[in-house]
This record gives structure tokens, C-alpha cells and sequence, in this order.
């Protein structure tokens, strides 16, 4: 069920990167991140040949290298359901080596804007949807999103936790329907957002091929209340409002301690839990 793990081909890296680099290239250095490290090394060599000057070639050659390390460190792990303590270990050690080429400069809403996949959580509320998916035979999930819109000049931000999933021979496999925490978010430091969640929505439901023909079947005649019924639940959505006891919104920190153009890494204040996001397409038609 999870998906490839890499990041989409992007522009090139904000941090620190000189804008001729991408330039100075045959290909975009992301894809390195499907190569061998022997093989990545080479392509990253074509720097060495243009006029940018050589401490910033080497700061992105070293940023890269320990991204990738990063990645090479999760890509087993099921997004964390299986990793082990050892595992856990090596991959906080391969975050703070990412972190700190970031560390102290201010969060850039325009970078953050647009959608992440997840490729890693140690956050135990992910990890209890990822166990369910993998322990029982009628729920399964696919990919998870965070969908941050930042463009708005009201100054109002908004951060979608999106969570494709499905159920065998009831919906469609990886694209059944769609699990949406929405929250609101403020910048209250440098690096910290505030997370104000407002609710929960489940949408954009697909029903099985099986299940269809169940209710309409192809080999008679479509009657009203069939065509009516498969397009209700094409349209089916469910909110509901995300409140404690006090009715007041459930709120919480989170702390974004890496931001570039293909990869943002997060640790949640309080609750606990790291996650690692690579950027992905655009979530506008799927929610």
C-alpha cells in the first residue's frame, strides 16, 4: 500500500542553493534520489565544473547527501509501523543531521504552501491507524497527505491532514474515500505553528466495481432509484466538528524543523511524534 519513496521532481532546493545550479546540471539532482549512492555521487560531480563557488557547492552537495541518508534510512520502515528501536535510533540521528543545516531561520510560508506525502511518523496516532490498516482485513490505507494553504493575505492559514484508505471488495483499492482532519494554523515563532483543528470530514467515496453492480446491475435496466442512490454516495460527505469537553477546538504546537522545496520535517509539542514529508502533486481535485 505505501507508496514510492521519493520526492517528486521539483525545483531545486532553496537551502542554500545558488539559482544557477539546477542550470549546471543535465538532470535535476532529486532524481539522485532513486540511484545508488556510488551512482548519485557521480551525477553530483557535474557541480564541480561550473563558476559557483566552491563552499556553496559543497554545502549542497552535503545537504543532499544527508537528505538522502534520511530517506535510505525510512524506506523500510512502512512510514515507522515496522521500524525498530535500533531503527528509530539511527533515523533521529539522521534528522538532526538534516535539521541543523535549517536550524534558526524563519519559517517561509511560501515554501510550506502546497502538499506533502508522508514517508515516516513516530506520532502514535498515526502509528494506530497504520497498525488497524495493517492488522484488520476490512480497512486498509493508502497514502497520507499534509495540505498547508498559506496564500491567503488575510493572514488565516489552513493545514489538512489528508488520509486516503479503503475496504476490500467495497471500495475502490487506494482510492475508496477519503479521511480529512482540517485545522487552522498561526505562526507563533520562528520555526512553531499553532494547530486549531475544526473538524473531521469523510468524502470523495468510491464505491467497488462489485458493490455497484450490486445495487445497479449492468445486465437490467438502470431503474431512478438505483442511479440515485450510487450518486448520493459519489457525493456522500460527513463533517463533523472537532471539540473537547469544554466545546472549545482541540489545539496543539507543531514544530517544523526543516523546510526546503521537496522536503519538510515536523516534531509535534506535547503529544510527541516526528514526521517526515516529501513534497507531492496537489491535493485541489481530491479534497
Amino acid at each position: 500500500m505505501d507508496g514510492p519513496l521519493y520526492p517528486l521532481v521539483l525545483p531545486l532546493s532553496t537551502t542554500p542553493l545558488h539559482p544557477t545550479l539546477l542550470l549546471s546540471c543535465p538532470r535535476n539532482l532529486y532524481l539522485a534520489f532513486h540511484l545508488p549512492r556510488q551512482t548519485r555521487l557521480q551525477s553530483l560531480l557535474c557541480l564541480a565544473s561550473s563558476s559557483i563557488p566552491s563552499s556553496i557547492k559543497e554545502s549542497a552537495i552535503e545537504l543532499e547527501d544527508r537528505k538522502f541518508e534520511l530517506l535510505r534510512a525510512v524506506a523500510d520502515t512502512k512510514r515507522g509501523l515496522l521500524a525498530t528501536t535500533h531503527q528509530r535510533s539511527s533515523i533521529e540521528e539522521a534528522l538532526i543531521n538534516v535539521e541543523i543545516l535549517d536550524a534558526g531561520k524563519p519559517l517561509d510560508l511560501r515554501i510550506l504552501d502546497g502538499t506533502w506525502r508522508l514517508q515516516y511518523t513516530s506520532a502514535p496516532d498515526v502509528l494506530i491507524l497504520l497498525q488497524s490498516a495493517a492488522t484488520l482485513p476490512f480497512f486498509e490505507v493508502d497514502q497520507i497527505f499534509q495540505k498547508f494553504e498559506c496564500g491567503d493575505k488575510s493572514g488565516h492559514c489552513i493545514v489538512r491532514n489528508v488520509v486516503k484508505w479503503s475496504i476490500p471488495r467495497l471500495l475502490e483499492e487506494q482510492e475508496g474515500a477519503t479521511l480529512v482532519v482540517s485545522a487552522k494554523f498561526s505562526v507563533i515563532s520562528s520555526r512553531n505553528i499553532y494547530l486549531e483543528f475544526e473538524e473531521i470530514s469523510i468524502q470523495n467515496v468510491n464505491i467497488s466495481e462489485e458493490l455497484q453492480a450490486l445495487i445497479a446491475p449492468s445486465i437490467l435496466p438502470r431503474q431512478f432509484l438505483s442511479l440515485q442512490i450510487l450518486q448520493f454516495i459519489r457525493s456522500f460527505k460527513a463533517q463533523f466538528p472537532v471539540r473537547n469537553l469544554q466545546r472549545r477546538s482541540v489545539g496543539g504546537l507543531y514544530y517544523l524543523s526543516y523546510l526546503d522545496s521537496n522536503m519538510l520535517l515536523g516534531r509535534a509539542v506535547g503529544s510527541g511524534g516526528v514526521f517526515i514529508f516529501t513534497r507531492a502533486q496537489s491535493l485541489i481535485e481530491l479534497i
